[in-house]
């Protein structure tokens, strides 16, 4: 384990003194340990502190089972599998709490749960377009079981990076093992020997190279019958014995060609994608009242952001500069513009939204493409047979990369008529991004 990448023992003695509002002289009293013990604790001077002394101040300042795993953890990194082990539970494992209700989803979400109540699922992995929302459905998955089932959850970031600076709360230690032993690929019978028969969900959210993971995934998954998985990434990358969950954005309103919604098509109801912007406008403007002019306006963009629901919340930002109508207008000329935000969705370093959905991009093989760009010039909606016609493939080749992109999340399925053929489209930020990307490749090919 690493212990450099979580808070140190001085730091974490000094932050629950004071969170018990004690001074070092009346902890020392309330312990029955000397002040200049705890101020040499404190200051780092003692490398390894006797465990009697731990106990005997943990007491004093009535922390929690989680807390004292944090503290002797971080005074014995080798003593983590002995320490959650004997402390293992749903209280010390469990997920984060999500900052907002989930809108939409509730599909997705009944699926999803559906697969984790089914013994054969056991490893199941979300795969959608960056900011699609795949952590925030694994998490509601994982807060229904935690709750329903008394569940210790597992949560994982996988794409912090190592240098990102110490995680905090009790929970950082134990995702923190983990990490280290996925990503190590050994020692794995440490944290089966935690596990054991436990019922257990393991969330490994951001896990774009699986590769590496999937031996340790696998030997985890023997050794604890009762185990399961739930990985979330952007990359399609079907695991062994494992389920793959593609996850579309969120359906939005069509448009008509002139601007205005098609007749009869509700603004708000079974819309989730304007629900959830509405719901972001609601905190960055609550100022700006719901009317029916600015619903509208809202559910054009929502329509040319595809529903993708970070990407909305960065457009709901710019209300701080510009008025519905005016952001509209923008939506329809450089809709990129908005996908970042004037404020960060996070102030975590890495690339932007916008950054991370050209990569998806960028990971395509010449081959598909090619198929890409020329689905984007079909008239919508189109079928895999009209594709197949269009581009001049055998129609089974057309098939297996059309539903390729659809897995990537680039194309999405069109609302068709019962019983009519299955049509799909290409998202809109995905012909933004690849229109930005033409005038350069077009450049290169005249100076060949």
């Amino acid at each position: 384990m690493n212990s450099e990448s979580t808070p140190g023992l001085d730091v974490l003695l000094q932050n629950a003194r004071r969170r018990a509002g004690l001074t070092q002289a009346q902890l020392a009293g309330l312990a029955t340990v000397s002040v200049r013990a705890i101020r040499d604790l404190e200051q780092g001077r003692v490398r390894n502190p006797r465990k009697e002394t731990l106990k005997l101040l943990a007491n004093a300042m009535r922390m929690s089972d989680a807390r004292r795993v944090e503290l002797e953890l971080a005074a014995d990194a080798h003593a983590a599998g002995r320490v959650l082990q004997s402390l293992y539970s749903a209280d010390l494992a469990a997920p984060p709490t999500p900052l907002r209700p989930l809108i939409g989803r509730r599909g997705e979400l009944e699926a999803l749960t559906d697969r984790l109540d089914n013994r054969h699922d056991r490893l199941l992995t979300l795969v959608g377009l960056p900011g699609v929302g795949k952590s925030r459905l694994a998490q509601e998955a994982a807060l229904v079981l935690h709750a329903r089932d008394r569940m210790p959850v597992l949560w994982v970031p996988m794409d912090r990076a190592p240098d990102a600076g110490p995680e905090l709360g009790p929970q950082a230690p134990l995702a923190e093992w983990v990490r280290s032993l996925i990503r190590d690929g050994d020692r794995f019978e440490e944290l089966t020997s935690v596990i054991g028969s436990k019922p257990t969900l393991i969330v490994l959210d951001g896990l774009d190279d699986s590769a590496p993971a999937v031996p340790v995934l696998l030997n985890l998954l023997r050794s604890c019958e009762r185990l399961k998985t739930v990985v979330t990434s952007r990359r399609v990358t079907q695991p062994p014995a494992g389920r793959l969950l593609p996850l579309a954005p969120l359906p939005a309103p069509a448009e008509h060609p002139a601007g205005s919604v098609l007749p009869g098509d509700s603004l708000v109801a079974g819309r989730p994608a304007v629900e959830l912007m509405l719901s972001f406008v609601s905190h960055m403007r609550p100022d700006l009242l719901p009317t029916d002019a600015v619903t509208t306006a809202l559910a054009h963009i929502c329509h040319r952001l595809d529903g993708i629901p970070q990407a909305l919340e960065a457009a709901a930002s710019w209300l701080l500069l510009y008025s519905p109508d005016q952001l509209l207008e923008i939506a329809r000329s450089t809709p990129l513009l908005l996908v970042d935000g004037v404020t960060p969705a996070t102030s975590a370093p890495g690339a932007t939204l916008g950054e991370r959905l050209g990569d998806a991009l960028t990971e395509l093989d010449a081959r598909t493409a090619d198929l890409l760009t020329a689905l984007a010039a079909l008239p919508e909606p189109w079928t895999v047979d009209a594709a197949a016609h269009a581009v001049g493939r055998p129609l089974t080749e057309t098939a297996r990369d059309v539903h390729g992109l659809l897995l990537r999340g680039l194309i999405r399925q069109h609302a068709t008529e019962p019983g009519g053929p299955v049509g799909f489209t290409v998202l809109n930020l995905v012909r933004e991004l690849m229109a930005a990307r033409r005038p350069t490749a077009d450049l290169v090919g005249a100076a060949d």
